[in-house]
């Protein structure tokens, strides 16, 4: 698969990827004391941080969208 994710979007990602690890496991919030939220969150966030760190994007692939300038 080419690359598809750029550097901009890549550290937002990144960065969204452990604010909701944290929210899911760490926070203590009572929205996320139900196991729905906690591990929805817990699951979006490590999916955003996998395609931080592999670069592809598969909503990316299949709507045409590139952020990286190559």
């Amino acid at each position: 698969m080419t690359v598809n994710v750029g550097t901009i979007d890549r550290i937002v990602r990144a960065i969204l990827g452990v604010v909701l690890l944290y929210l899911a496991f760490g926070s203590g919030l009572p929205l996320f004391d139900g196991a729905v939220m906690k591990y929805g969150a817990a699951l979006v966030g490590i999916v955003m941080l996998v395609v931080a760190a592999v670069r592809v994007c598969p909503i990316y692939s299949v709507l045409g969208v590139k952020t990286c300038r190559n």
